[in-house]
């Protein structure tokens, strides 16, 4: 298990939660990312952020700006919708 200092961790976890991120395209692991703006909901113990990218899961991706690039709140809440995602109810679609 890749686990860094809890020292580490906690800075990690102040600097990044709650805020608007995209991924770098150029990171061929990423490129399914691409254009997509997500909310980092925590990070983990493994130094990587939890992100949710409006599509029902969390994907943890390197919590580095080597990885992700952070947006400003008033861009992010124009492309991000909370409520966008597969795990929400579809009323229209009950029976």
């Amino acid at each position: 298990m890749n686990t860094i200092p809890l020292a580490r961790c906690e800075a990690l976890k102040q600097e990044w939660t709650d805020q608007f991120v995209m991924v770098k395209p150029e990171r061929p692991e990423l490129k399914r990312f691409a254009g997509i703006v997500g909310r980092v909901v925590t990070v983990n113990y493994n130094g990587k952020a939890l992100i949710d990218f409006q599509d029902g899961g969390w994907y943890d991706i390197s919590a580095s700006e080597e990885f992700l690039t952070k947006l400003s709140p008033a861009e992010a809440k124009a492309k991000y919708d909370p409520k966008a995602n597969s795990a929400q109810p579809i009323p229209e679609k009950q029976g």
